[in-house]
């Protein structure tokens, strides 16, 4: 039971003395969430209340589940802009319909999720690179903060995912931009990054709620035209399954996919971040995709749209002195307070305040160091990062997560299939062999001898490259040589189109009178070269353990003992 519920592995060992921290981390992150939640709800187009019911059921699920013991699981704006996004292309009929979609939503996500864990692919987040994730987090964060300027100025603005469609329609309505509006706004975000640098503690956030509120109530500006968020439901979300519309399952399978792998990603990212400053547990990928699975999927009973891990509350979860998944249940307990007696009291909360919170939070997701890192260092992943940036910001997010994967994989394909060749040399007194072109001096190089080592698997995509260096070397070294030493302690595999290549360059190069060895390859590269028969193409006199003996047999004909050849003839 551990394996599904790691708060069994935990719970029994509680220290009592780490209560008082994770009451106090969950009172914390439950005050958070409260003015965070309403404000995401917003930015998926849903009514401020299904951001707090997206705060309770997930966070308690995940206390239970999860693999980490700080991270804090509820809403978060990336997630809120997709589902904004995928239920935006829909043709909804109204506020029900859509609301509907949004909780059918997180169950087909958390249903993904919780496939992706049971069947152990937490590896697929691997195909997320830093750059890609970069260049789509900043893009994806900017359109987010565009996305509420319709609430920063009191204009309509209707929505896109599209930065070009965005600034036009806000460009073409800023006339009509409501001053009072607007500065409300200002002085929310001023007041926020004014308490942030004082101290990060600080629950600014709820405190630019409370004085919006306040002044709003007093000097009723409401009836002036600024926009509030009126009546909230008061009371728990009830028991209710998801509404299954077939016709819309279909159409929101791509959503979903897109969803649960970036909640994945985010979530994974965040709590291994945290882990490396808790060395008593670890954090399963595997885990926290059944975890997170299971989460969205019983939120979805209780009126949850999609949930994950968030960067900003999981780092004040840590900061405030969560020790166990005991914080989030804390957190939970505040948001059920809060929406059993406290919800009235948001009815003078202005739009504009909420639209504050959200652009200083996505804002502080946009990442400039990074990229001028990789421009320093890698200008191929820069290039990958603008991409998915360009392509997130002006086509849009689903387009610039997968052409960014693509683009990543592509790259990788390039580099295998035209990998790095050293032409080794033998050092002077030593048994090490180097590449010439970094060890000019003190370097043997026979005439006779040809030694190099290639920097990558063998497989269809590289077996032309690799057979090519063959002969353009050959060619280089003369009619002299006698002998080539493939150093192939760096190829893990070899596939039949590449088997085939060394087939023919073996027996070409025996036309020519020249000897072709292979020494240091790994296990599973000779249990390939025995299966293919690849080994008696070569003869397995010409196979070794170290380029050391494959060098002094060319030069001395001293052969092999009789461990030495059993070793390097080893496989399964």
């Amino acid at each position: 039971m551990k394996q599904f519920l790691p708060i069994l592995d935990w719970l029994p060992k509680y220290n009592k003395a780490n209560l008082s921290s994770d009451v106090f981390a969950g009172i914390t992150v439950g005050v958070l969430l409260i003015p965070q939640g309403m404000a995401y709800a917003m930015i998926a187009g849903l009514p401020p209340i299904y951001g707090l019911y997206a705060s309770l059921m997930p966070q308690v699920v995940y206390a239970f589940m999860g693999s980490s013991r700080q991270l804090s699981v509820g809403p978060v704006a990336m997630d809120s802009l997709l589902v904004a996004l995928g239920l935006g292309a829909l043709s909804l009929s109204g506020v029900n319909e859509y609301v509907a979609m949004a909780i059918l939503l997180a169950f087909m996500m958390g249903v993904v999720q919780l496939i992706l864990g049971v069947a152990k692919m937490g590896f697929l987040v691997n195909f997320l690179s830093k750059p890609v994730i970069s260049g789509f987090t900043s893009a994806a964060a900017i359109i987010i903060g565009m996305s509420q300027l319709k609430h920063l100025l009191g204009i309509d603005i209707p929505g896109s995912n599209k930065i070009q469609h965005l600034f036009v329609q806000a460009v073409n309505a800023i006339d009509g931009t409501h001053l009072l509006t607007l500065s409300i706004g200002i002085v929310a975000i001023v007041l926020i990054k004014i308490m942030r640098r004082i101290n990060k503690k600080i629950p600014s956030a709820l405190i630019v709620v409370v004085l919006g509120i306040v002044t709003v109530y007093l000097f009723q500006w409401n009836l002036q035209g600024v926009k509030i968020v009126e009546q909230i439901p008061s009371g728990l979300p009830s028991f209710q399954l998801p509404e299954l519309n077939s016709e819309r399952i279909g159409d929101l399978i791509p959503v979903a996919l897109t969803l649960a792998l970036i909640a994945f990603m985010e979530a994974i990212s965040v709590s291994k971040a945290v882990a490396e400053r808790h060395p008593e547990y670890e954090i399963d990928a595997n885990k926290e995709l059944v975890a997170l699975g299971t989460s969205n999927i019983v939120g979805s009973f209780f009126q949850s749209y999609p949930v994950t891990g968030g960067f900003s509350r999981t780092a004040v979860n840590d900061e405030a002195g969560a020790k166990t998944g005991i914080s989030s249940v804390v957190s939970a307990l505040v948001i059920a307070l809060t929406l059993l007696f406290l919800t009235p009291l948001f009815y003078y909360l202005p739009n504009a305040v909420l639209a504050a919170i959200i652009m200083v939070a996505v804002f502080g997701l946009i990442d400039f160091k990074y990229p001028v890192q990789l421009f320093n260092r890698r200008k191929d992943e820069f290039f990958l990062l603008i991409a998915t940036f360009i392509i997130t910001l002006t086509i849009g997010i689903k387009e610039g997560i997968l052409i960014g994967v693509l683009l990543s994989l592509l790259i990788m394909v390039y580099r295998t299939s035209v990998p790095h060749v050293a032409i080794l040399g033998k050092i002077k007194g030593m048994d090490y062999f180097k590449n010439i072109k970094r060890f000019t001096e003190g370097v043997e190089n026979p005439e006779e001898i040809l030694m190099l080592r290639f920097d990558a698997q063998l497989y269809f995509a590289n077996a032309a490259f690799f057979k090519k260096t063959i002969e353009q070397q050959v060619e280089k070294k003369g009619n002299a040589l006698q002998y080539i030493i493939l150093n192939a302690e760096a190829i893990n595999y070899i596939d039949s189109t590449a088997v085939l290549m060394l087939q023919t360059v073996v027996e070409e190069l025996k036309q020519k009178n020249i000897t072709f060895k292979i020494a240091g390859s790994i296990g599973p590269t000779r249990d390939i070269i025995h299966k293919s028969g690849l080994v008696n193409v070569i003869g397995q006199e010409n196979i070794y353990v170290r380029t050391a003996e494959a060098y002094e047999d060319c030069l001395q004909k001293v052969g092999k003992s009789e461990l030495q050849n059993k070793v390097a003839l080893q496989y399964k």
